[in-house]
Parts: C-alpha cells; sequence; structure tokens
C-alpha cells in the first residue's frame, strides 16, 4: 500500500513536471515599473528563463532564475501578483492576468522547485536527527509554528560571494558538532512543545487561564526563538554539505532572505471579522472605494493659497495606550509569526497601533520651529550658520513625536500630499549676529506663538511645506519647504525600512536633505537617525540612535552627531552628543550633549555655554486648508475618517475606512499595469537617486535679484 501510495505520486508529479511559456508582467524598477516578458519554465534544467517577446526565446534569455531552493509566494496585494524568490537572493515579482493563470503558474513553479530542491538534497544528505523540526511539524493548534510548503529551510538565505584575505580558510564545521547541536536542539524543541501544550490544555476561564498575558508573551517569545534556531541550524547543515561536496566556492557567504508572509485578517485589521463580506457598509467608505484615482485626477502642481490657511487647532498627542491595551494578546500572536530581521514593509500591522495623523504630516512637524529655521540665515559666519543649523536640527525631534507613547503613523497612498505653512512674527526671529555669546537658555521666550492681531502681511516670514509619498514599494517620500523672504530651503526625500528585532522594531530612514542657503550660496546635506519602538509588548516609546552627518562643502565646516540608545545596563535614555569641526584645521568650534526630548547644552569654542530646555520651547502652530477645501488626496482629508473613527475609540470602523483606502491603491496600482500607464508624480521629479521639488527657490532666485536690482 505504502510503495502504490509513492508510486501514484510520482505519476502525478511527473504529470506536471511540463514545461510551460507565456507571457507575464514582470516589475523592474520605480522607473520602469511592469513590463511584459516571455517567461519560459525549463523543468528538466530546474531554470526560469525570460526573453523580450516570444520571437526573441531562440536567443539568449534576458534573464535567469535557479529555482532548486527558491521559494514561489503568491502575494498579498491582489489575486494576480506571485513573486519567485531565489536561493542565490535574486527575487522577480511577476503578474499574471488573472487569479487562475497565477495558480497554474504557481502551481507549475513550486513542483519544479521541490523537485530539484529534494534533488540538491539527494546529493546532499543532511544530518539525520531523532527529531522533528518545530517549525515545519509544530502543532496544528499552536500559532506560527506551520510555513508554507514551498518554503524549505534552503529557500530562508541567499548566498553571495566575497574575496578571502591570502592564506586565511573558511573553517570547516565537522560533523559531530552538528550533531551535538542537533541533539541539543531535539531536546530543546521537546520542552518547547510541552509548555505549549500545558499552556493550551489550561481552562479558558479561572484564576490561571490559557489567555493569561504572561504565559502568551512566553509562548510567543519561545515560538519565535525555536522558529530562528532551526532556521540557523539548516544553514549550518547546508554550509557543512557545501563545503564537503565542493558545491559553493571558498569565500561563499549566507546571508538571510527576508520572506513575506502572510497574516490572517484577525492580524491586519486588529479584529477577526471579515468587513468585506459585510452586507451593509457606511457611505464613508463606499466614498473611499469610489474615490477617482490619482492617475485620473490633474496631476498638474497645484499652487496653495496662503489666505485659505488657517491656524491649525488639532493637537493629537498619544499618551494614551488606549486599545493596545485591550489587544496586547493580538500583538502576541502576530510576534509569534515573525522573524527576527524580517522586513514588515509589507506586514499590514493592527489598527489600533496606529497615531492619528500620516507620515507626510509627521515630517511636517519636525519644522515646529520656524524661528530657528529662518535664524540660520542671520548667522553673520559659516560657522555661526553650521552651528545654527546643528541647533536647529536636534530640537526639531521633539516636536516630531506626538507624546510619549509609540505608535505608528499612517502609511501615506502612493500620490497622497501635504500642505501646510507657517508665520513668524519677524521680531520673533533671532537676528544677532553672536548667537553664542549667551548662556541664557532659549527657554526664556517660551510661550506658544499667536498670530497677532492688526500686523500686515510684510511683518511675518513664511516657511511653507509640501510632501508627497512617490513611491508605494519601496515607500519614499518626498518633503520641501521653503521662506522666499530668508533665500532659503530645504529638499529632502526619505525611504522607510523598517524591521522586526524582537521585542522592539528598527525603522531606517534611508535618504538625504540639503539646506540651501541661496543667500550665502551654501549647501548643507545631511541624514536623518534610525528610530526604534522599544517595549512593544507593555509600554511602548521611541528611541532614536545611530550616527548622523552635517556637511557644507563650500565652508568647510561639518558636524558629527551620535543619538546613542539606552545600554542593556543602566545609561540614560535619548541621550545625543555631537560636535562641530572646521574640516581644514581639524578645530572643534562646538560641543553638544545632553537628551534630544529634554535638555541640551552647547558649549562653544570660546568657553561660553547656552542650555536648551526643549519641554519649553516655543512651538509655532502649522495653518493648514479646512477639509472642505483640501484635495481628495491630501493627508487630513484622506485619513479623515480613519482618524475620526481613532478619536472615537471605534477600532472596527477605522480598521474598515483603512481598509478600503488600502484596496483602492490596490486597484489603482493593478489598473496602472493593465494599461502600461507610468506613474507620474505631482510635486516632486525624480533625479539620479533622489526626489527633487519641481520649482525649488534656488531656480527662482536669480529672477527675485534682477527684480531687486531693476527697482534699485
Amino acid at each position: 500500500m505504502q510503495l502504490a501510495r509513492v508510486f501514484k505520486y510520482g505519476l502525478s508529479q511527473s504529470d506536471h513536471m511540463e514545461n510551460i511559456s507565456g507571457y507575464l508582467m514582470k516589475y523592474t524598477n520605480l522607473v520602469t515599473g511592469w513590463q511584459y516578458r516571455f517567461f519560459v519554465l525549463n523543468n528538466e534544467a530546474g531554470l526560469l528563463e525570460y526573453f523580450v517577446n516570444e520571437q526573441s526565446r531562440n536567443q539568449k534569455p534576458r534573464g535567469t532564475l535557479q529555482l532548486a531552493g527558491a521559494v514561489i509566494s503568491p502575494s498579498d496585494e491582489d489575486s494576480h501578483t506571485f513573486t519567485v524568490n531565489a536561493a542565490s537572493g535574486e527575487q522577480y515579482k511577476l503578474r499574471a492576468t488573472d487569479a487562475k493563470e497565477r495558480q497554474h503558474w504557481v502551481s507549475r513553479l513550486q513542483i519544479c522547485t521541490q523537485h530539484h530542491t529534494e534533488a540538491i538534497g539527494k546529493n546532499n544528505p543532511p544530518l539525520k536527527s531523532r527529531s522533528f523540526s518545530l517549525a515545519s511539524q509544530g502543532s496544528g493548534n499552536s500559532p506560527g509554528v506551520q510555513r508554507r510548503p514551498s518554503q524549505n529551510p534552503v529557500s530562508f538565505f541567499s548566498v553571495g560571494h566575497h574575496k578571502l584575505p591570502a592564506g586565511k580558510r573558511v573553517p570547516i564545521l565537522q560533523p559531530d558538532h552538528l550533531v551535538d547541536v542537533r541533539e541539543m536542539m531535539s531536546q530543546a524543541e521537546g520542552q518547547q512543545r510541552d509548555l505549549i501544550r500545558n499552556i493550551e490544555c489550561l481552562p479558558a476561564s479561572g484564576h490561571l487561564t490559557s489567555l493569561d498575558p504572561d504565559l502568551l508573551m512566553l509562548k510567543a517569545t519561545s515560538m519565535a526563538t525555536m522558529n530562528c534556531l532551526n532556521d540557523c541550524f539548516h544553514i549550518l547543515q547546508l554550509q557543512h554539505a557545501s563545503q564537503q561536496k565542493g558545491s559553493l566556492p571558498a569565500g561563499t557567504t549566507i546571508s538571510w532572505l527576508e520572506p513575506k508572509i502572510s497574516l490572517s485578517n484577525h492580524f491586519k485589521n486588529g479584529a477577526a471579522q471579515d468587513f468585506s463580506s459585510e452586507p451593509n457598509k457606511p457611505a464613508s467608505v463606499i466614498e473611499e472605494q469610489s474615490m477617482p484615482e490619482p492617475c485620473h485626477l490633474t496631476r498638474e502642481p497645484e499652487e496653495i493659497n496662503p489666505d485659505e490657511e488657517l491656524e491649525d487647532t488639532c493637537v493629537n498627542k498619544e499618551d494614551d495606550l488606549g486599545a493596545v491595551e485591550e489587544q496586547r494578546s493580538v500583538i502576541l500572536h502576530l510576534l509569534s509569526q515573525l522573524k527576527l530581521g524580517m522586513d514588515l514593509t509589507r506586514v499590514v500591522l493592527p489598527t489600533f497601533i496606529l497615531e492619528k495623523r500620516s507620515l507626510l504630516e509627521m515630517y511636517a512637524d519636525f519644522m515646529s520651529h520656524p524661528d530657528l529655521f529662518i535664524a540660520i540665515t542671520n548667522g553673520a559666519t559659516p560657522e555661526e550658520r553650521m552651528i545654527r543649523f546643528v541647533e536647529y536640527y536636534l530640537t526639531s525631534f521633539h516636536e516630531g513625536r506626538k507624546g510619549a507613547i509609540a505608535k505608528k503613523p499612517y502609511n501615506p497612498i502612493i500620490g497622497e500630499t501635504f500642505h501646510c505653512s507657517w508665520r513668524m512674527a519677524k521680531g520673533e526671529v533671532a537676528s544677532d549676529s553672536n548667537s553664542n555669546s549667551s548662556s541664557h537658555s532659549l527657554s526664556e521666550q517660551a510661550t506658544l506663538s499667536q498670530e497677532p492681531e492688526g500686523q500686515v502681511e510684510s511683518d511675518y516670514y513664511t516657511v511653507r511645506f509640501v510632501a508627497e509619498q512617490v513611491s508605494h514599494h519601496p515607500p519614499v517620500s518626498g518633503f520641501y519647504a521653503e521662506c522666499v523672504e530668508k533665500k532659503m530651503c530645504v529638499n529632502a526625500h526619505v525611504w522607510t525600512k523598517s524591521k522586526f528585532l524582537g521585542m522592539s522594531i528598527g525603522v531606517t530612514m534611508v535618504g538625504e536633505g540639503l539646506l540651501s542657503l541661496l543667500e550665502y550660496g551654501e549647501e548643507y546635506t545631511f541624514s536623518l537617525p534610525c528610530a526604534y519602538a522599544r517595549s512593544i509588548l507593555t509600554v511602548p516609546w521611541v528611541e532614536l540612535g545611530g550616527k548622523v552627518n552635517v556637511n557644507c562643502a563650500k565652508t568647510g565646516y561639518s558636524a558629527s552627531i551620535t543619538f546613542h540608545t539606552k545600554p542593556f545596563y543602566g545609561g540614560k535614555l535619548h541621550r545625543v552628543t555631537g560636535e562641530v569641526k572646521q574640516n581644514a584645521t581639524n578645530t572643534v568650534v562646538c560641543r553638544v550633549q545632553g537628551e534630544w526630548n529634554s535638555v541640551l547644552e552647547f558649549t562653544y569654542s570660546n568657553g561660553e555655554t547656552k542650555y536648551v530646555d526643549l519641554t519649553k520651547l516655543s512651538v509655532t502652530r502649522k495653518r493648514v486648508r479646512p477639509l472642505e477645501k483640501q484635495g481628495p488626496f491630501e493627508s487630513r482629508r484622506l485619513w479623515q475618517h480613519v482618524t475620526e473613527s481613532l478619536k472615537d475609540g471605534d477600532i472596527d470602523k477605522a480598521t474598515e475606512h483603512k481598509r478600503a483606502l488600502e484596496e483602492r491603491q490596490r486597484n489603482e496600482e493593478r489598473l496602472r499595469a493593465e494599461t502600461e500607464a507610468p506613474w507620474s508624480t505631482k510635486y516632486f521629479v525624480k533625479e539620479g537617486d533622489g526626489w527633487v521639488y519641481y520649482n525649488p527657490l534656488w531656480k527662482t532666485v536669480p529672477t527675485i535679484q534682477t527684480q531687486q536690482m531693476d527697482t534699485n
């Protein structure tokens, strides 16, 4: 009977091992987007090849993927897309014409992948074990321990090459070492399974239940730990086998791939119910789903009338745990399915952890001290201007965070924009040229700036701000701010990369900013620190970390700033240190230390000291157009129903509105792919690896100067 089953399986597998070919859409990059290519599955060689078109299939393929050890993953974005992740680290993102065609390709690719992966396993047999892997054979009732059939252990790493220094050899692990490790892991797996079984056997009510928060935490962390250990052990097995057989060259390194997991609706939305099946949706959800797509709206830049903007009265401090406290079991269950180092870009996090603003508006809140921003140009010397920029830079992060609780801003959808401005009375901007001669605190001027009545517009400096989500995958935002009166502007683009780090989440801000002081012809380049959400199972809080640099090539001044993460034992929170140097002489002209959300101490080369208490520093409210005057893709109008539901504490309704926006974005992306219509940004244009505002101040300043000369 058993032989019959094996024979039957062999026949059914061979029946499906036919070569198939056809057109699929392949995602190339941000610029090119989706393109039709002719793909051929070569089962005998275990290769997926593609050509420009069917007529060129007799020529050399444009690209080839080895399917042995690959992962074939249907995408959660829609019913047409899937990815092929090769063991080499290369990835093809493909799209079929419909769900049926996708399933046809995915099933054939998975069969071919399994066949050639098993063939490698026969040539390089793994070490025998007297127990099974928790990651592949865990209890069916235990969340997070099951793996998709196509995700063989070999598929969780990528192989790269580098040259080793002369005379050095890669140490080869001895078989008995791996046997000892396997024995210890077998014991740990057995104990962990017993732990899970005992927890799940507890009653649902009573003094100690299976839903006890501490037990859920223990369950989640133990499962995540064992999953990671199993993957590490499989990598060691393959490395040992490849070194013995010589299938990998010397100097080969093995690094992690980051598979995209498919989470259940419960974890995507913070609730178990399926909103898509609800017959009666609120009118606001229907409105969100039927809104015109960005590609159907005018993509011409819009000039915002500053007279339509009103001082913002919205205050969204995130000092309350709210639903996060109530939904801790959901977070624990979610964590048990994540892997250390996993990219969270495509993991849809629960709605209840969101703060009530878009990421684009968060970038605007970094400009909440426009007086310090404008005062940079009042420095009489290059040294003073660099010091003033560092002072402004370090004071911007405190107001950028809304409260002490770490929550996540909304992920902007592609085409989303945010506009605002600040008005600053000219008398409130520091104009003295000797900014470092005073030892008093800036907090002495700490009153929330209000618009004085009866003043004419010429008595103000105006700082305009615009931000746009220029890309969805990867998520890239561009933002620009300018003060025409002071001939200064700042342009930046940021790619947010988030990773799961166990009991915290790390966000790397990839990108660069450029501050232009056109009156002096100076440009200051700067980067942004990493951000970390710590203690995500208890009271989450934000920490900044990493080293950033500020440079001005023309003046030769630079600044090095380090945001220190808290050591495991002792140490202060939110500590920051930095220094400003004159590069030619390597002379330090200013040192800074303190906490980026509390008090900063600036010490200057003349011995003077200045303290800045950020908790008392004046905050200028931004000016924003009312919702009824905003465009349909401006942040506050776009997310208004989600924000209102979160304010009301209605997580289910907020989730419903959020899903409607995300589904509309997926439909719009699918439409662009089908029509081969490239995405067109509204305010930013791509230059090299960055994004630049379409009409920056440095393009118009010569005209302003000419007008001034004509007047004189």
